[in-house]
């Protein structure tokens, strides 16, 4: 990202000013708003949650005074304010892809769904669209991905989510000629496959969070979809179905991530995993056949080799979300972005038995975890994609504890947007 301090204070310079609408104002969605604030050269300038009271809360909070912030749903009304100064805030999500006055569009929603509509909604606008909905991108990013580049739009993941680091690693690594072996993250908490918003009620409420949001963390599936969006921005595979997950500390980890020959974890190169003990780091795994460059990497205390670990220690969420936004105005390029399509894939596992005529809730809810596995294993089970489960799923047979939920056990009872853009995803479209 170097050099996006002075271009942006270049533009305000010349009067300019990067506009972005926000759908969500939950805790990702605030401190974009906070962190913008305190920038050059852009601005929040619409807002949309289902609750306006959030948006009015979450300007508040940056510093926005009240009298800066207009509550609207009228398009005209909303375009003529953020020309004369103002934010907008509205319950009408869909009102911000339409708007003049608005450049790139985030989507802080974290629902597979809406995520799925607001990206499309951008891109039929022909506005930039930054997901901090990884869920929704290991569902249908690939289609959206390929609307977006013949609109002349981008669509991305964004810096600051463990996947956009993983990536800044990748392409750093990849540039310089490095082979990379191993792409991870570290996870906060140890799995626990059982994990539902009851379990995770009492901790969530200590930190604010959702006991939803909090279970699927825990669970496991967060991971998996991370990991998964990093496999098809790479072309990399998942070891084995779900990951190997070890615990272990950093050092370790050059031994560990190489092939069983040679005393690690591996079957092959090239994979994604995640380490309980790294937390809340990311890595990458990497080697080279260039004995000077051995040398180099020894002198310069990275090991002893031939693995060497490159890790960020940390990543900072939707605080580092507006260098995607400005990457994206100024130089039309994700941060990161389905690039080999489907390569894995997260399927749902049935967290509990579950019997024939139950209705499936959503990501960490009660019913079902997402686990990675290869798009090819995906396809022989027929396995049914994590982001496409809600209480339109509907169990026609009973699925047992542990077992992978597949379409040929389910149906639809209702079609929610992102089941039409999966199946046109599956058509090849």
């Amino acid at each position: 990202m170097l050099g996006l301090n002075r271009r942006l204070k270049a533009l305000a310079a010349e009067g300019g000013l990067i506009r972005v609408g926000l759908i969500g104002a939950g805790q990702m969605g605030r401190g974009l708003i906070s962190q913008i604030e305190g920038m050059s050269g852009m601005k929040v300038v619409a807002t949309a949650d289902i609750f306006p009271e959030n948006a009015k809360q979450a300007y508040a909070k940056a510093g926005v005074s009240p009298s800066l912030v207009k509550e609207t749903g009228d398009r005209e009304q909303a375009d003529k304010a953020i020309a004369a100064g103002q934010v907008i805030v509205t319950d009408q999500a869909e009102m911000i892809a339409h708007l003049d006055q608005v450049d790139v569009i985030v989507d802080a929603t974290g629902i597979p769904d809406v995520g799925a509509q607001i990206a499309w909604q951008a891109i039929m606008s022909k506005k930039h669209i930054v997901m901090l909905n990884v869920e929704a991108d290991v569902t249908v990013g690939p289609l959206l991905h390929k609307l977006a580049s013949s609109a002349g739009v981008v669509y991305t993941g964004s810096a600051g989510d463990e996947p956009g680091a993983v990536m800044e690693l990748y392409d750093f690594a990849d540039a310089l000629g490095f082979e990379v072996v191993a792409l991870g993250k570290g996870k906060n908490n140890p799995l626990n496959l059982a994990a539902n918003p009851d379990s995770a009620r009492e901790e969530a409420q200590l930190k604010g969070a959702s006991p939803k949001m909090l279970a699927s963390f825990q669970d496991g599936t967060k991971t998996m979809v991370e990991m998964t969006a990093v496999a098809n921005a790479t072309g990399f595979l998942p070891d084995v179905p779900g990951m190997h997950g070890p615990k272990a500390k950093l050092a370790e980890l050059p031994t560990l991530f190489s092939l069983q020959e040679h005393g690690g974890l591996l079957k092959q190169k090239q994979i994604v995993d995640y380490v309980d003990g790294v937390a809340p780091g990311v890595f990458a795994i990497i080697t080279t056949d260039k004995p000077e460059v051995h040398a180099e990497m020894k002198y310069l205390k990275m090991g002893n080799g031939p693995h060497y670990v490159l890790y960020r220690p940390y990543h900072l969420t939707s605080l580092e979300t507006p260098l995607t936004i400005a990457r994206a105005f100024f130089d039309r390029q994700p941060t990161i972005a389905p690039y080999h399509g489907l390569t894995a894939e997260t399927v749902a596992v049935a967290k509990q038995s579950l019997a024939a005529g139950e209705a499936l809730d959503g990501i960490g809810g009660f019913t079902a975890y997402g686990r990675i596995v290869s798009a090819e294993e995906k396809q022989k089970q027929n396995a049914l994609p994590i982001g496409l489960i809600g209480p339109h799923v509907r169990l026609k047979r009973s699925v047992e504890q542990g077992a992978i939920i597949t379409y040929d056990d389910i149906e639809f009872t209702d079609q929610p947007f992102i089941v039409t853009l999966r199946e046109l995803l599956d058509r090849g479209m």
